[in-house]
């Protein structure tokens, strides 16, 4: 089956031990798959993709079922930063360079309908995830800060994006008491939230719509066809339509989707509450995300933890010590929080394009698939779920214009992509140490 990351690190139908699953508020476990059923639509993977898109195609009076191989919110989805960003991953300003102007307006435009897609899903289902505004992207140079007010500049003129507030040195220093920035930007448009929360509460809404989950249903065959059959251990789904929603989990499912995207793992603390010491970290409450490539980023839960991300790495296996290596990174921004205690550290792992761009492609008549959201997945995930779901009603505009967006396989395939790739992060990383 090739790569499967399923079960490296992790115990079957378990969440990780995270202070995301241990303030979730609980979902009883679904029943896994057993024997011989029929569906309009047959989903694989529990993520923020296959949920909006279950809950979409339900909310359309679809018959659809989704398979999940641990528990739903398992993946990227129950372990991220918690980042709704504005636009896509790549900025705006590379986009016009690698689509064209016209095309960057579009993606643009379908970045603000993923964010508008997940504030209204929280409001309509009533999803307590804690959501609030603001993202601040950080500069470590004078140089880049400048580079950052250019860019929001860049939005306003020529995007009309009115929803960014830019920061001094002074400013950025009074928000984010961090001797290492030099200056940002703050994304009022964007915000932050509890996301295994979010990914617990589409699963409520879809199957109040009327989908049928299944978890610990680890798909093993998929016969391609007329009608689409999917087999786990116990069971067998016969479907007319099958969208493959699993990330950096797809093991090999998909040999097409597996050469454009890219397993890769990442990792988050969470301190000990600081209380009033909180202010220390930041004195507002937005999240932070920073200019290296290795991205740190942060932010206060509501308990006042700072939970922080840092770090990545490549193969099955995550480091023996998750601490220690997220700890390095903080540490660098936080000096003054050196003795604080953590009291929860976790991986996960996500799907990474060439590009940095998600990748949706159409993989036969009755075969759709959307990952690769390179940690840009909290609004674009959801997003790519509804436009699936409206491809497969024959509304598919919108899914084919994400489709467009050019997909480089990663050199030499699947034996190769991994060691290539984590080559260039280690220079990339170095550069970020020494200042280049």
């Amino acid at each position: 089956m090739g790569l499967n990351l399923l079960y490296s690190n992790d115990r079957k139908g378990e969440l990780p031990n995270s202070w995301y699953a241990a303030t979730a508020t609980p979902l009883a476990p679904f029943a896994p798959l057993t024997g011989r059923h029929k569906a309009d639509v047959c989903i694989i993977g529990g993520g923020y993709t296959g949920l909006s898109a279950a809950l979409h195609l339900a909310e359309a009076g679809m018959d659809v079922v989704l398979l999940e191989a641990h528990r739903v919110g398992f993946g990227a989805s129950g372990r991220n930063g918690g980042q709704l960003g504005s636009g896509q991953r790549m900025d705006q300003e590379g986009l016009e360079g690698f689509v064209g102007k016209a095309e960057a307006q579009k993606l643009w435009h379908f970045g603000e309908e993923a964010k508008d897609l997940v504030k209204s899903l929280i409001a309509k289902h009533q999803i307590d995830c804690h959501l609030r505004p603001g993202v601040a992207w950080t500069a470590s140079s004078r140089r880049e800060a400048a580079h950052l007010h250019d860019y929001g500049h860049h939005l306003q003129d020529s995007y009309g994006y009115s929803e960014i507030e830019f920061l001094s040195p002074e400013e950025c220093h009074q928000m984010c008491p961090s001797p290492t920035y030099k200056g940002g930007i703050l994304d009022h448009g964007a915000g932050h939230l509890h996301p295994l929360n979010l990914a617990l509460g589409l699963a409520r809404a879809a199957t109040g719509a009327g989908a049928r989950i299944h978890e610990t249903s680890e798909v093993l065959e998929i016969t391609e066809g007329r009608e689409v059959r999917v087999k786990t251990s116990a069971g067998e789904i016969c479907a007319d339509h099958l969208i493959l929603a699993c990330n950096g989990y797809l093991g090999g499912l998909n040999r097409q989707v597996a050469s454009k995207v890219m397993p890769i793992n990442n990792f988050v603390v969470a301190t000990e509450p600081l209380g009033d010491a909180a202010d220390q970290v930041l004195s507002r409450d937005v999240a932070v995300a920073d200019d290296k490539f290795v991205v740190n980023y942060f932010r206060l839960s509501h308990d006042k933890r700072l939970l922080f991300g840092g770090g990545e790495s490549y193969g099955y296996r995550f480091p023996a010590d998750i601490r220690a290596t997220v700890r390095k990174p903080m540490i660098q921004i936080f000096p003054h929080l050196s003795d604080v205690k953590i009291d929860y550290a976790w991986g996960g792992t996500l799907g990474i394009t060439m590009k940095r761009m998600p990748y949706l492609a159409r993989l036969g008549e009755n075969m759709l698939s959307a990952s690769g959201y390179s940690g840009h997945g909290v609004g674009t995930a959801v997003h790519a779920g509804q436009l699936m779901a409206h491809a497969i009603q024959g509304q598919a505009e919108g899914f084919e214009t994400m489709a467009r967006i050019p997909a480089p396989s990663f050199p030499g395939g699947g034996a190769m992509r991994s060691p290539l790739l984590a080559l260039a992060m280690t220079w990339f990383a170095l550069r970020d140490r020494i200042g280049i």
